[in-house]
């Protein structure tokens, strides 16, 4: 379970969205957390009419500041500036995290300002996917507290080891949430990539298929619940069908989902994270926070 968060803040009211779930986190699992603010090199003083740290005393002040108020007395958090300016803060974010402070979670906001701006969510989310390490969970720039009472879990039925359930699994045990798992099979109209010429070719076969693949998910997810009930975590099960990325949007929204746990590919990089995954479309539309899980090589997932 997650021991070390990191939490990279551009100084923007924005950016300290990340804040909450980090505290929430550090707390209740006992981790440790690292703030860390990177200079921007030919940063502009202000961006959307809101101050942005480009001086390295000013940015140390800060950081020392939020640990004070964001936290815990007991919550261990240290604070680092990287003060030599880079052009590229998504690439210094990533290799401090990879080489320097090996984080098991990194934290932060889908739009922030400042000298991160975007790329707190852009940059930072497809390069932390691609080299596969480090889980990263995506809030939305809301004022709510956070919690953590029902988790939405959805999982690829071709998925024999998903690593996003071992995750799922031990969160709802330490906090108590309530695991909903779920599995969507296409429809014969939401058919995407090769299967869509063979569904044309053979429409029967590829509804009877389809409904098969409906039949064995809801199995597998029940030897899934079974599992977690007998270690205590209140879960249900649910195979839907029709496209992926809306109905867990959906679903969320619903049954006031707190988060939303999904693989990523890692062994097609950045292609697979924003060209070929559930998890970018869900991005875009949810306002569900949102934990992605890369996937070491050998595993699979079609999210």
């Amino acid at each position: 379970m997650f021991k070390n968060i990191l939490v990279p803040l551009d100084g923007s009211r924005l950016s300290e969205a990340a804040l909450p779930p980090a505290a929430f986190l550090a707390e209740k699992l006992k981790a440790s957390v690292m703030l860390l603010h990177v200079i921007e090199q030919d940063a502009p003083s202000e961006v959307h009419n809101e101050h942005h740290l480009i001086d390295s005393v000013k940015a140390d002040a800060y950081l020392k500041e939020v640990a004070q108020k964001a936290f815990a007395p007991q919550v261990k958090v240290g604070t680092h500036v990287h003060t030599a300016p880079v052009s590229d803060v998504a690439r210094s974010i990533v290799e401090h995290a990879t080489a320097e402070f090996h984080p098991d979670l990194i934290v932060t906001c889908t739009h922030g300002k400042g000298g991160m701006r975007d790329v707190l969510f852009g940059s930072i989310a497809q390069q932390v996917v691609a080299r596969g390490h480090t889980p990263l969970l995506l809030v939305k720039p809301v004022s709510a507290d956070f919690k953590l009472d029902r988790i939405l879990l959805p999982l690829d039925p071709d998925s024999e080891h998903d690593e996003s359930f071992s995750v799922a699994e031990s969160l709802a045990e330490v906090l108590h949430s309530e695991l909903r798992l779920l599995s969507v099979i296409p429809t014969y109209a939401t058919l995407a990539g090769k299967h869509v010429m063979t569904s044309s070719l053979l429409p029967a076969s590829t509804t009877e298929f389809l409904n098969l693949r409906q039949e064995a998910a809801l199995v597998h997810l029940q030897e899934h619940v079974e599992k977690l009930k007998s270690r205590g975590i209140a879960s249900t099960a649910e195979v839907a069908r029709g496209d992926p990325a809306s109905l867990i949007v959906k679903l969320a929204k619903e049954n006031g989902i707190d988060l939303i746990i999904l693989s990523t590919h890692r062994k097609a990089g950045m292609d697979a994270f924003w060209a070929l995954s559930v998890a970018p479309k869900v991005v875009q539309t949810a306002r569900t926070p949102l934990l992605l899980i890369p996937l070491t090589e050998g595993s699979s997932s079609g999210n």
